[in-house]
C-alpha cells in the first residue's frame, strides 16, 4: 500500500510542480537565476548542474554554496554546493543539493568531467537522485547527463545541455519518469561588459521554454543583471560582486502566478599556487 500511495504521489508531483521547482531542470546559482534562469554557457562552478559541458571554461579551480526560497515556501527551498577542479587535462565536478522540507524532499550527487577540443568543450555527469516521502518510503535513480559550448567566434558562443539521457524513473515502484530536458543557447558578448544570453529549453513532456537574459558590468567589481522566461512567465532581477578570488550574487524572481522568489550564492576560487 505504502508503494501505491508513494507512486502516485510522485505522479501529482510531477504534473504540478515539477515544472515550476524542479532541482533537476532548474538553473543553479543565482547569476544563472538573475538572468531569466538561462544557464547554458555561464562558466562557474554551477556549471556542473546548468551545463556540464562549460566546466573547463573556467581558468581557476572554484566552488560555490548556494539557496533558493521559493514562493514564501520553505518546503520548496533548495540548498546546493558545486565544485570544479581545474586541472591541465580537463576539469572534474562535483555536484550537491537538497530540494523540499521534512514531508517532501529530493536529494541530488554526482560527479562529473569537461574538456576542450580545439573550439569545442564538451563534458559528461552521472548523478544519484532520491526521492524521500515521509511516511511512504523513498525511491532513487542514476542519471546520465551530457553538455557541451562551441566557440562560434571571439564573441558568440553556442551551449547545448542534455539531462537525464537516460529516461531514469522516479523510483523502481513507479513508472513515472524524472524530466529529460534539452537546452540550447546562444551566448553573445558585443562588448567586455556586456553579455546577452538567449535560450531555447524543452522537456520532452512539456511546453517549449524560452529565455533570455542580460549580464551588464557597472564596475569592476558589481555586475547587474536581467531576465525573462515563459511557461510560466517570470522576470529577473540580479546582482553580482567579485573581490579577488570571492564572489557574492543574489537574484529576485517573480513569478506571475505564485509570487517572489530569492537566490543568494557564495563562491571562492582557489588558485593552485
Amino acid at each position: 500500500m505504502k508503494q501505491l500511495f508513494f507512486t502516485c504521489f510522485c505522479i501529482l508531483l510531477a504534473s504540478l510542480g515539477f515544472a515550476q521547482t524542479d532541482p533537476l531542470t532548474q538553473a543553479q546559482g543565482a547569476r544563472a537565476q538573475g538572468m531569466g534562469n538561462a544557464k547554458v554557457f555561464l562558466p562557474d562552478a554551477w556549471s556542473y548542474f546548468n551545463n556540464v559541458g562549460v566546466l573547463d571554461r573556467l581558468e581557476e579551480t572554484e566552488i560555490s554554496a548556494g539557496f533558493d526560497h521559493r514562493y514564501g515556501l520553505s518546503e520548496l527551498s533548495t540548498v546546493g554546493l558545486a565544485l570544479a577542479w581545474k586541472k591541465d587535462f580537463g576539469t572534474f565536478g562535483l555536484g550537491v543539493s537538497r530540494f523540499g522540507g521534512k514531508l517532501f524532499n529530493q536529494q541530488l550527487l554526482g560527479i562529473g568531467f569537461s574538456n576542450t577540443l580545439g573550439i569545442v568543450s564538451i563534458g559528461a555527469k552521472i548523478d544519484w537522485f532520491q526521492t524521500q516521502i515521509e511516511g511512504f518510503g523513498n525511491g532513487h535513480a542514476f542519471l546520465f547527463s551530457l553538455g557541451g559550448v562551441a566557440e562560434l567566434g571571439p564573441k558568440f558562443f553556442l551551449g547545448a545541455n542534455l539531462s537525464n539521457l537516460n529516461r531514469a524513473k522516479v523510483s523502481q515502484n513507479s513508472e513515472q519518469r524524472l524530466p529529460t530536458a534539452i537546452q540550447l543557447g546562444l551566448s553573445y558578448l558585443p562588448a567586455e561588459s556586456l553579455r546577452i544570453l538567449m535560450e531555447l529549453e524543452k522537456d520532452i513532456e512539456s511546453d517549449p521554454v524560452f529565455k533570455t537574459g542580460l549580464e551588464y558590468r557597472l564596475r569592476e567589481w558589481i555586475l547587474l543583471r536581467t531576465g525573462v522566461s515563459s511557461h510560466p512567465s517570470r522576470l529577473t532581477f540580479g546582482l553580482g560582486m567579485r573581490r579577488e578570488q570571492f564572489g557574492f550574487d543574489y537574484a529576485y524572481a517573480q513569478n506571475s502566478a505564485l509570487g517572489p522568489s530569492h537566490h543568494l550564492s557564495l563562491s571562492m576560487k582557489l588558485a593552485e599556487k
